[in-house]
């Protein structure tokens, strides 16, 4: 069996690459091109809201560049998540960039469109036949919150796109994904190892971050073999190491060596990462453990009301010194102006310089910075109210 080689442009679609690296990707013939539209990491809202959080100039851009390329050398294009949280709304928001970009190019070509959306009774009965579980640190799901939600997206494996890629779409967008499995799909239907395709679909949906220096604003490639794949870097600035692709498999993992996912885990202990020369890794040893009953994450957003937001800069050490006790002074003057005020959410503030990234969970919480940030935010239930709220607290 012949190698299979696949070009990832960006660590999501939007972000943004080098066209000298992406020459340089095609020049190497990949098999696919993929790309990862979203991310949860934005938090909630952009699900919830069916907004895109990437710019639409920006992804039109990376769509122009991917489609050309795709259409003139017969690449197959898989687009995961789209429009960042992968619901409908963002997937047709995809769709009509997608759809104007052809027009406007005269491009033509198969197209591909899987939707992740979850019907709410679907749900609902699942949850009633005792067939969903909590993710570690997360609350048990419950009908409430179903009932509540106003978006509902599972996170699908290789599978559905196997079906639009075996209908002969050239052209694939897929909302919510599992982010390797946008790599993973076609070779694992050509016959690659499931464990090898899935774990470099790990490490290039984030495109050139697993080298060094890193960056999710560049192009990689990676290279499926037999027993081992290998990662090559696309502009002359970058290098992949042992040691940056192996940290970047382990970072952002609740447990290093198994990785859970649609399906089954990703099972990476006994994982090798050795160079190849010229900048390129070869991995060898990642195994995929199928698991039964077949699962996936479901995600969810509801509203919880309406945010107005301040930012203030301090500098005073005094007053950075005892910014707690002034910070609880004017929670309980605004409560004592506004009864009421601080219902649902209410007012927090989030203290950059100190512990804002963190939280309770800053070791160096008693060693601020020379100089704070702080963001007000206040959440309500109508916007009017979460603008008093803010200006008060201001």
């Amino acid at each position: 069996m012949a190698d299979f080689t696949i070009l990832s442009p960006t660590a999501i679609l939007g972000y943004g690459f080098p066209e000298d690296s992406f020459q340089r990707g095609l020049a190497c013939a990949p098999d696919l091109i993929a790309v990862d539209a979203g991310s949860t990491d934005p938090g909630p809202y952009y699900l919830g809201s069916g907004k895109s959080f990437t710019d639409r100039n920006a992804v039109r851009r990376d769509l122009a560049l991917l489609l050309q390329a795709a259409v003139s050398g017969d690449i197959p294009l898989v687009i995961g998540s789209a429009g960042g949280a992968g619901a409908r709304p963002h997937l047709e928001w995809t769709v009509a960039i997608v759809r104007e970009l052809a027009r406007e190019l005269q491009l033509s070509f198969r197209l591909g469109i899987v939707s992740a959306d979850v019907p709410r009774d679907r749900a609902l009965a699942g949850l009633r036949q005792g067939r969903a579980s909590a993710l570690t640190g997360v609350p048990p799901l419950d009908e409430a919150a179903l009932a509540d939600s106003t978006a509902l997206v599972a996170q699908m494996g290789v599978e559905p796109i196997q079906q639009a890629l075996s209908l002969g779409c050239q052209v694939v967008v897929a909302g919510r994904a599992y982010d390797p499995a946008v790599f993973a799909a076609l070779p694992m239907m050509r016959g690659f190892d499931p464990g090898l395709a899935l774990h470099l679909g790990k490490i290039l949906e984030c495109a050139a971050i697993a080298a060094s220096p890193g960056s999710g604003a560049d192009c990689a490639l990676g290279i499926l073999e037999q027993d081992r794949f290998i990662l090559r870097p696309l502009s002359a600035e970058r290098c992949f190491t042992p040691t940056s692709v192996a940290a970047h498999t382990l970072y952002e993992k609740s447990n290093p060596y198994l990785l859970p996912g649609p399906g089954g885990d990703l099972d990476l202990r006994g994982v090798t990462f050795e160079s190849a020369g010229e900048g390129q890794v070869a991995v060898r040893g990642s195994r995929f453990i199928p698991a039964a009953p077949y699962r996936v994450k479901l995600e969810g957003a509801r509203r919880v009301g309406f945010r107005s937001i301040s930012i203030a800069g301090v500098r005073d050490p005094v007053m950075i010194g005892a910014i707690d006790t002034i910070l609880q002074q004017v929670r309980e003057r605004v409560r004592a102006m506004l009864p009421g005020a601080e219902s649902d959410r209410g007012l927090s503030f989030h203290v950059y310089g100190r512990d804002g990234v963190m939280g309770a969970g800053e070791p160096r919480r008693e060693h601020p910075a020379h100089e704070l940030g702080i963001v007000i935010d206040a959440v309500c239930p109508t916007p009017e109210a979460a603008d008093t709220l803010c200006s008060l607290t201001r």
